[in-house]
């Protein structure tokens, strides 16, 4: 009888240091001796559960075992286990095979075809599937406590990072911590950087951001950035210091409850607060918030202009063959002329009307000085409900700090085991214990908000930078500085109103006189709002609206 040899190990390190395979081998290959069968092929899986079908050389084996003529009558395999370890799968395997003509005989485990011989094979395969599941469990426990302990499991660390071994002993090897990269790391630094910042006063996607490396031979460990990829880095928790462990089933791919994660604090590749930043712009431009037209247009109020009469969007029109470009009525536009009674705009002249109005009516030295000493007295009587807020939190970080020490105590004296349960619950005892940390950084940082030591002279000084790069439309920034500032702009058919928050405007000078550049992402709360009017006389000329 011809037969073909099935050999296979759960991992490559197993492949690389046991003689399993070897061994395996040379028991099939006596056993296939003394019966008297014909070895046809012999088919080695290194590195490879056996908890499903992903394995090439299985899978090329039951290909063959297939075939018209069948090349060979049977598969050998030391033991059921090699073959399969899940209970319904190596019986819809097994019989596949049978149809085909092909028997799936162990060597070490041998049972007759008859009706209790298909029951022991059913028996050991289920013995096989719940010692691969126990193993499992068992390796993963072990796994997130050498997590817990600040180890690094993985065999890939994330873009930015590498390996480290210690001089720790191991059940495999020594233990490896993630320490930063430094040839990597600027790029990474760089992404967030383009993200929230731009280039050259343009704004920057992932799929920008992934051709601007890509052009530059600036690749991800010899691959091409992608959209995708580029996505993932800006998402991953490991670069604000945050690597999670245990995250995401493996097989499926599906999110695990929080509860299972392991957080292993690791370097920083950028600032938690830059990191949310890019967190919260992403959100920002996400379609489910904001429209794509509206982040990657070059128009500058798409998504600002709103009709004062319907409140619905102004969006862009052409007439003339496209030679004359407008701001109009999404009403009007969807439904018909006589829905919403508000004329169109002319966009060439609407937007440097919109731009001069800023700047000669917002952007004045009198008028940032009255916002700031506004934004003091609301800044003084925030205060106290500041103080509220912060009396709380401490103490609910204090009550955490207390608890997690009992529990550590208890273990020490032997009063309470270290098992799952208690880790659990000094997890989340970490967790809640950070959280309250950052509600307290986020409190003070707005309660020492600089815009006490912001002196007139540094007002006046960034009041005129920022209205000279509000009219510069060649740089690209006229567009960036607008939406950061201005929150929404009516057009009533005769006004045009304007609208934005003087915290943007006074954090943004108070950043400045820090060190910050770019625009910035995040401002105090408070509703408190700029509004400037401007009049437009408007004649019928030429079949469109013109301002005089």
């Amino acid at each position: 009888m011809a037969v073909a040899l099935y050999a296979r190990v759960s991992t490559t390190k197993q492949a690389d240091k046991d003689l399993s395979i070897p061994d395996q081998l040379r028991q099939m290959r006596d056993w296939c001796k003394r019966n008297g069968h014909a070895i046809a092929k012999e088919y080695i899986e290194s590195g490879a559960s056996a908890t499903d079908d992903r394995r090439p050389e299985f899978q090329q084996m039951i290909t063959d075992a297939t075939l018209k003529p069948a090349p060979y009558d049977a598969i050998i395999v030391h033991s059921l286990s090699r073959f399969f370890r899940d209970h319904i799968a190596s019986a819809l395997y097994e019989r596949q095979l049978k149809k085909a003509g092909a028997r799936l005989i162990s060597i070490s485990q041998q049972t007759s075809d008859d009706p209790s011989g298909e029951m022991a094979r059913s028996i050991f395969s289920l013995f096989d599937e719940y010692q691969s599941k126990e193993n499992g469990k068992h390796t993963l426990r072990a796994m997130k406590e050498n997590a817990r302990q600040g180890f690094f499991n993985g065999s890939a660390p994330p873009f930015g990072y590498k390996k480290e071994e210690l001089d720790l002993p191991a059940a495999k090897g020594k233990k490896k911590r993630l320490v930063i990269d430094e040839s990597e790391a600027p790029i990474v630094r760089r992404m967030f950087e383009l993200y929230q910042n731009g280039l050259n006063g343009h704004e920057m996607g992932c799929k920008d951001i992934a051709s601007h490396f890509n052009e530059r031979g600036q690749l991800l460990r010899g691959a091409k950035w992608t959209r995708t990829r580029v996505h993932q880095l800006l998402c991953d928790t490991a670069y604000r210091g945050d690597y999670v462990f245990n995250k995401k089933n493996m097989r499926t791919n599906e999110t695990k409850p929080e509860t299972e994660w392991v957080v292993v604090p690791i370097p920083s590749l950028v600032e938690r607060q830059a990191f949310q930043d890019v967190i919260d712009k992403r959100h920002s431009r996400s379609p489910a918030v904001t429209p794509p037209r509206e982040v990657s247009t070059p128009t500058l109020l798409t998504g600002l202009l709103k009709c004062g009469n319907c409140g619905a969007g102004m969006t862009t029109a052409t007439g003339k063959g496209g030679r004359y470009r407008y701001y109009k009525c999404n009403t009007r536009i969807g439904q018909h002329a006589g829905a919403c009674s508000t004329p169109a705009l002319p966009m060439e002249k609407t937007d440097a009307l919109v731009l001069a109005a800023f700047a000669d009516k917002v952007l004045t030295p009198e008028r940032m000085r009255a916002m700031l000493k506004e934004m003091k007295m609301h800044l003084k009587n925030a205060q106290s409900r500041q103080d509220d807020t912060l009396g709380p939190l401490q103490k609910e970080l204090k009550e955490l700090e207390t608890a997690t020490n009992r529990l550590f105590e208890a273990v020490e004296k032997g009063l309470l085991p270290m098992d799952d349960m208690l880790r659990d619950r000094a997890q989340k005892n970490k967790a809640r214990r950070e959280a309250v940390l950052l509600e307290i950084a986020g409190t003070r940082r707005q309660k020492e908000m600089p815009l006490s030591m912001l002196t007139a002279r540094q007002l006046d000084a960034f009041t005129c930078a920022l209205r000279t790069r509000v009219l510069d439309r060649e740089g690209g920034f006229s567009k960036r500085y607008l939406r950061e500032f201005v929150s929404e702009i009516r057009f009533d058919g005769k006004r045009v109103l304007m609208r934005g928050k003087k915290a943007a405007l006074l954090s943004a000078a108070a950043q400045k006189e820090k060190g910050t550049t770019g625009v910035p992402s995040s401002v105090l709360g408070g509703s408190s709002t700029w509004a400037r009017t401007r009049d437009l006389r408007i004649n019928r000329m030429a079949g469109f609206n013109k301002f005089q």
